[in-house]
């Protein structure tokens, strides 16, 4: 996979604000204001940042945390997983392997074999309709 590399100013001309806060500043949206979070439709859910096809809506679910939830990303390798102790919580948090952009966090109580709940912020992400 090819890395994407960009000067902060590239990133602020290429995302808006939103996108900027929560991808290169590890922001995150406040819960149930993302335009992803109740979202039915069938497709794929790409980096905002890079275009990198990250999540399928096969593997979405309603999680009740007020952002949108995944069982598991497209595949293993489009996610960087790295330790995340701010806010007096030890947490996993979640970036595109490409960009290198904050998605959000995984958790260890979701539905599925797995029981991984990728919790994502929305403005993190373009949704791809089938």
């Amino acid at each position: 996979m090819d890395k994407i590399k960009l000067t902060e100013a590239e990133w602020r001309d290429r995302l808006t604000p939103e996108q900027y806060h929560i991808l290169r500043e590890a922001g995150t949206e406040r819960a149930f204001t993302g335009a992803y979070e109740r979202m039915k439709a069938a497709g794929v859910y790409l980096c905002a940042g890079c275009g990198t096809e990250l999540f399928s809506s096969a593997k979405k679910y309603d999680s009740g945390s007020g952002w949108p939830s995944f069982t598991e990303p497209v595949t293993d390798e489009i996610i960087d997983e790295h330790v995340d102790i701010s806010h007096g919580m030890r947490r996993v948090e979640v970036r595109c392997a490409r960009c290198g952009g904050h998605l959000g966090h995984v958790f260890p109580d979701g539905p599925a074999e797995n029981g991984l709940r990728y919790c994502i912020n929305s403005a993190s992400m373009e949704f791809q309709p089938d």
